[in-house]
């Protein structure tokens, strides 16, 4: 984990609690006795590509630090139905505690590395890589960024806090590009702040007008075809990163790297994930 994600994940596991078990597990209370001991183990149900499980642990250790953790399997593994990640063992009443928390937030990261997975294997043996996005769950982007770079992605920006990106909004707002880049470098030195810049463009002259007021660290193709993307790239002449975002889609992506982009920033690896399935179950 990014040391820079840990507060985010502390936070979000402190909300899965509060959320889940308020005032009290009234059911394993009043049907658990307190001092009885168990085991169970996550059993995988679908193939895909498996994460959460350095999540999971932290779960387990907030509840319950005397939680003995067996682990089978790791982050980014292909899991198969039949697979078992981890085993733990310790109090019934932590057990039964941690078992939905700790479901939905591998499912749900073990979909978005699924995911990511198929898209990555679709560049195979070039050198774009695939980028997330900031369309996710509110509260839960930390862990879909997390899973982005299990299942073989890259990270975009975390927030709007990490990285400068000037989209058609800010650049029709600002009065253009020239501006926009301008008033961003007077801003930065202003508030002594080094974080990148990216400027979002939507023609090919938009690249000169980018270059004409200094460059920037990426420049964005928004909506080009890849035909324009072509044209782009070497316009660009590697002075600069480059992105392609904007409709782009499991079957087109190909096309728009070997235009030889260095990013495709793709919405659907955390939007349309479908969570795998898994169970937490008692076992001997």
């Amino acid at each position: 984990m990014k040391p820079e994600y840990k507060p985010f994940v502390d936070e979000l596991i402190e909300l899965c609690i509060r959320e889940d078990i308020g005032d009290g597990d009234h059911t394993s209370l009043s049907c658990i006795p307190a001092d009885e001991h168990g085991r169970m183990r996550l059993l995988c149900k679908q193939e895909g590509t498996i994460a959460g499980i350095e999540i999971a642990q932290l779960v387990l250790q907030r509840l319950d630090p005397e939680m003995k953790f067996e682990q089978i399997l790791h982050d980014g593994d292909r899991v198969a139905p039949g697979d078992v990640a981890f085993y733990v063992s310790g109090r019934l009443r932590s057990l039964l505690q941690a078992e939905r928390i700790l479901l939905n937030i591998m499912q749900r990261m073990s979909g978005v590395a699924t995911q990511t997975a198929v898209y990555v294997k679709r560049l195979e043996g070039l050198r774009t890589k695939v980028l997330d996005t900031r369309k996710t769950t509110p509260g839960m982007r930390v862990l879909d960024k997390m899973a982005v770079k299990i299942g073989g992605g890259e990270n975009h920006r975390m927030g709007l806090f990490d990285m400068i990106l000037l989209k058609d909004n800010h650049i029709d707002f600002a009065g253009g590009i020239r501006p926009a880049i301008e008033g961003v470098r007077r801003y930065l030195a202003a508030k002594g702040k080094t974080i990148p810049i990216e400027c979002e463009v939507r023609t090919l002259e938009d690249i000169d007008e980018v270059f004409a007021a200094g460059g920037v660290d990426r420049i964005m193709f928004d909506n080009f075809t890849p035909e324009m993307t072509r044209r782009a790239v070497e316009k660009v002449a590697g002075r600069c990163e480059t992105e392609s975002s904007g409709g782009i889609t499991l079957d087109t992506m190909r096309d728009y790297a070997e235009c030889g982009v260095d990013f495709i920033s793709v919405g659907a690896v955390s939007l349309k994930k479908k969570s795998l399935d898994m169970s937490l179950k008692a076992c001997e």
